[in-house]
């Protein structure tokens, strides 16, 4: 699966852009500001609804104009349509799939899996644990297809629970009704990520020895709760202290992804460029697991690619990028530091963005 057309409007500084990218490799050089990253973007709005640079999504459209629409095509048998629209004056999106109006979110991100390698992708390893657990559960997500009924279940009596924490007074069998709804979905949701977990960590120890070995490093899962006892005995018994709190403090929601080296934090004692190698392969192991697993394939968006990166690494990322078999969009300010990174019979295609304007250029006449 791969992108066939895309196709923009009124999408940052961008000109409309029309393009049939390369079904492998596809690099967009330019200077700073030109719109590489806008274009990264805009293929992430078109699979997860969302944007990586803002939370306001009226922000990625141009200023003078009421909306903006983004369109992609899928390669199949029959080749899967896609849009997007945002108008500035409506927050709610409008979502289309094979042409279907009434398309929900979750069949947009599951019709195209998206993996975003960018400069925010450090947060894996030193930010909060809930960008950890939107990695976990992506995965599990696209391999699990009982997934999403389970999580909503999960939330939906989390937030009951919360709620009737903040009260004044409790009501204890309205709050049993709703430890045992937790419990009972929230042990599911831990099944499923703990066997999606066993099965994604050696693909994953065997994507990084390619990108960067290192003996000493380990990935955990955590569950969010003492691993010794049921969710719903661990509910029962924090109810004074989570009621003091205002919060449920244990639970699935609770649930993390621990990086260590040596039994220290990984963000500690790994440089720049370790952590980057290290981000990058629990990335790219996603799409070896989806592979493997489900026969799809992940569309990698990769801002920035030779920063923090040698010569030897960069094109050792490339080679690792070149045996999978995916879809890949490639920012650099310079062309020339990828240009040599790929194999003669490697499908690559050229994008020069100048000031909003897209260009495209097959690799032998952008030498």
């Amino acid at each position: 699966m791969s992108l066939t057309l895309l196709n923009f409007h009124a999408l940052r500084n961008l000109q409309p852009v029309e393009i049939t990218p390369s079904s492998h490799i596809n690099v967009i050089s330019g200077a700073n500001g030109s719109g590489k990253t806008s274009l990264l973007e805009g293929v992430h709005i078109l699979g997860m609804g969302r944007s990586f640079r803002t939370r306001q999504l009226k922000h990625a459209i141009q200023t003078d104009k009421p909306y903006m629409t983004l369109y992609g095509r899928l390669s199949g048998e029959p080749e899967v349509t896609l849009g997007v629209r945002r108008l500035r004056a409506q927050r709610e999106l409008e979502l289309r799939l094979k042409g279907d109006k009434n398309t929900r979110l979750a069949e947009l991100v599951e019709a195209m899996p998206l993996q975003l390698i960018n400069p925010d992708a450090f947060r894996l390893l030193e930010g909060s644990p809930a960008g950890r657990r939107e990695f976990l559960d992506w995965g599990v997500f696209h391999v699990k297809h009982d997934f999403l009924a389970i999580w909503k279940r999960t939330r939906r009596a989390l937030k009951h629970r919360n709620a009737l924490l903040r009260r004044g007074r409790i009501q204890p069998q309205e709050m049993v009704v709703w430890e045992q709804e937790l419990a009972t979905w929230g042990e599911q949701m831990d099944t499923l990520r703990r066997a999606w977990f066993s099965d994604f960590l050696p693909v994953f120890e065997e994507t990084l020895k390619v990108l960067l070995p290192l003996p000493g490093l380990s990935l955990h899962y955590a569950r969010g709760w003492d691993k010794d006892r049921s969710l719903a005995a661990v509910l029962h018994d924090s109810r004074p202290t989570d009621q003091q709190m205002g919060f449920t403090q244990q639970g699935p929601q609770r649930a993390d992804l621990r990086i260590r080296i040596n039994k220290q934090p990984a963000v500690e004692v790994l440089s720049r460029g370790q952590q980057k190698l290290v981000v990058s392969a629990l990335k790219l192991a996603q799409g070896r697991f989806l592979e493997r697993t489900a026969q799809r394939h992940c569309i990698y968006l990769i801002d920035d690619l030779p920063a923090e990166l040698d010569e030897q690494n960069r094109y050792q990322f490339c080679g690792l990028l070149e045996d999978m078999q995916c879809q890949a969009f490639i920012t650099s300010v310079e062309p020339s530091a990828l240009k040599n990174a790929w194999r003669t019979d490697t499908p690559v295609k050229m994008f020069h963005v100048k000031h909003g304007k897209e260009g495209l250029s097959d690799l032998e006449k952008a030498d």
